[in-house]
């Protein structure tokens, strides 16, 4: 039987054991391994299975211990339904409500759940203190001359490195760095395409990828997206006829925070190859992982050289140092040429720092807390919404990555809500500022990169309550 039936017959066995009370709350559940081994399966397909399960909020994945019987009831907030925005590429930048939002950066009164970035204790502060502090002894000149336009070698070391932990087997000469990860889409879009081309991206999205675009010149064309698997394959190939490059966040995507299946990835990659039709591909959440597993990036499917895999530390490590990179394939010369207009180098002293502390071994180390404090944040987060936020809410339940999507009741305007979140020093996403078209008026992102703390749950509390004056 094919996978994709044979997954769902799976699940629906194990779903109907947990409401018949064989899984008990809080019981484990068989490994990935031992469904594989039971049921003569590939690891895809087991995976799929608890990604059925999680979708349908009997299971909860904990890292490094397995899958669970979940202990919190989240039946009556199912998740999110999947976008479907119109075919037609569209430039209405909601930038009002972007400015407004965006104002907020820095100030230390507001409760930030706004931003998709880490706070606090969150941040290995001290730690990258000293790394600056050791790069300028070690540098010639202290690392105040240019670096070279493909960037520090160190750090591509690193990252060609590191690329073996989604699938990759990158070399330090296919790698330039970049000032954070929107400055390698920057320079990506500029060396394929021109005023007027389509850009084919994930509905909802990142408002930073479409004001670009489009500011750009570019036309932007929004595709259906799954709050689980991410964009619509059948939606993609049928837009191919019509988009020049495609730029997609395949891992732990903001908002949605969908993940798309491996399998998807290495079809996506087919697909756009036959087009000819370049892919972006933003993997800035890649390592917020919570189940313990990193996932592959499409470009470990790229034989052709058409994925142009970029990445950054603004999201794991320092936002402030903007420090990111780009792997563009046969692109790659026209991507230096791009950068040596715009920015000539990359600042070569934070490159360094960041190089050595992934050379130490202390960015892994790292990582594994972050992604441990960040799961726990999710579970206090869901918690939170399941039981103060009004019945009838949705919400997704991404693997990794640092967004929540919720979704209200069709009468709640979120722009509304977010006018009374700010009277109490709350500052949220409305949903409209990740399209570019009139649509998730009754949706809001939450960040979970702030630190728990009571005050933090008291003001997610707050929003609960808040909206449902929102009407």
């Amino acid at each position: 039987m094919e996978d994709k039936y044979l997954y769902l017959r799976l699940a629906e066995k194990l779903a109907n054991q947990i409401r018949n009370g064989v899984f008990k709350k809080g019981d484990r559940l068989p490994s990935i391994r031992v469904l594989c081994k039971t049921y003569n399966i590939s690891m895809n397909t087991a995976k799929r299975v608890y990604l059925e399960l999680e979708s349908e909020s009997l299971v909860l994945a904990v890292p490094q211990s397995g899958y669970f019987v979940s202990h919190v009831n989240y039946t009556h907030f199912p998740l999110p339904k999947a976008s479907n925005p119109t075919p037609l590429a569209d430039s209405d930048i909601p930038k009002d409500i972007i400015n407004k939002v965006y104002s907020s950066i820095g100030k230390e009164e507001l409760t930030l759940f706004s931003f998709n970035s880490l706070y606090g204790e969150f941040l290995p502060a001290a730690q990258m203190k000293k790394e600056i502090i050791q790069a300028a002894k070690e540098m010639k000149y202290g690392g105040v001359d240019y670096e070279g336009v493909q960037g520090n070698i160190n750090l591509r070391r690193m990252i060609a490195a590191r690329s073996m932990t989604w699938g990759g087997a990158l070399t330090e000469d296919e790698i330039v760095t970049t000032n954070g990860s929107i400055h390698a889409i920057s320079l990506c879009l500029l060396a394929l395409g021109k005023a007027g081309d389509t850009v084919a991206i994930e509905s909802p999205c990142y408002p930073g990828i479409f004001q670009l675009a489009i500011d750009l010149g570019f036309k932007v064309l929004e595709l259906p997206t799954d709050p689980v698997t991410g964009v619509k394959l059948d939606a993609l190939a049928r837009v191919c006829p019509v988009i020049d490059i495609c730029l997609l966040i395949t891992n732990y995507n903001t908002p949605l925070g969908s993940c798309m299946p491996v399998e998807n990835k290495k079809k996506v990659v087919e697909l756009l190859a036959s087009y000819s039709i370049p892919l972006i591909e933003d993997d800035v959440y890649g390592d917020l992982n919570f189940n313990g597993k990193r996932p592959v990036c499409c470009k470990a499917f790229d034989t052709t050289g058409n994925v142009l895999w970029c990445s950054a530390v603004s999201k794991t490590l320092a936002p402030g140092y903007r420090v990111g990179w780009v792997s563009a394939g046969k692109y790659q010369d026209k991507v230096i040429e791009q950068k040596l207009i715009h920015s000539i180098s990359s600042p070569a002293i934070v490159q360094e720092a960041v190089a050595n502390f992934m050379k130490s071994g202390k960015y892994e180390k790292h990582l594994r807390k972050l992604r441990q404090s960040l799961f726990a944040n999710y579970q206090k987060m869901l918690t939170v919404i399941v039981n103060e936020f009004p019945t009838g809410t949705k919400v997704t339940r991404p693997e990794g990555g640092l967004s929540l999507w919720i979704e209200f009741d069709e009468k709640v305007n979120t722009l509304k809500l977010y006018d009374l979140c700010i009277q109490e020093g709350i500052s949220i996403a409305p949903g409209r500022m990740f399209t570019v078209q009139r649509q998730f008026q009754n949706c809001i992102r939450i960040s979970i990169g702030l630190p728990w703390s009571k005050e933090i749950e008291q003001q997610l509390k707050r929003v609960g309550r808040l909206s449902l004056r929102a009407v």
